[in-house]
């Protein structure tokens, strides 16, 4: 500290001339997929459409997540939401696929595995 700074002029963000002296405050980005992420997404989404299970999506960005949700028809609830959040990346994973009660289907780290909760089994005719 300086001679003539006082601990409250530190703390306070006022200079030692009596100006105050704003923090600037970082704005948390928007999270959103990337053009892999959605690459993959748009994938799976495509070929559920080509088989007449899904028909519509909507997405939703924000603060603290991305939602991509997969609807039968469009004025129903999603059927399935495919999350990303940031906050969960080292810990679960920042993926995650809920089911339209709010279960998670499945979580981890990479998108492509994840998606594969989605996939539909392959059958022996």
């Amino acid at each position: 500290m300086s001679e003539g700074e006082t601990a409250d002029s530190r703390s306070t963000g006022t200079a030692s001339g009596g100006h105050v002296v704003p923090f600037p405050r970082a704005v948390p980005p928007q999270v959103s997929f990337h053009r892999d992420e959605l690459r993959i997404i748009l994938n799976l989404y495509g070929r559920m459409v080509a088989e007449g299970e899904w028909r519509d999506y909507t997405m939703d960005f924000n603060r603290e997540k991305a939602v991509f949700a997969i609807h039968r028809r469009t004025s129903e609830r999603p059927l399935y939401r495919i999350e990303k959040d940031p906050r969960l990346a080292r810990r679960q994973g920042a993926y995650a696929v809920i089911a339209e009660t709010g279960r998670i289907l499945k979580r981890g780290h990479d998108l492509a595995q994840v998606l594969r909760v989605l996939e539909k089994p392959l059958r022996v005719v």
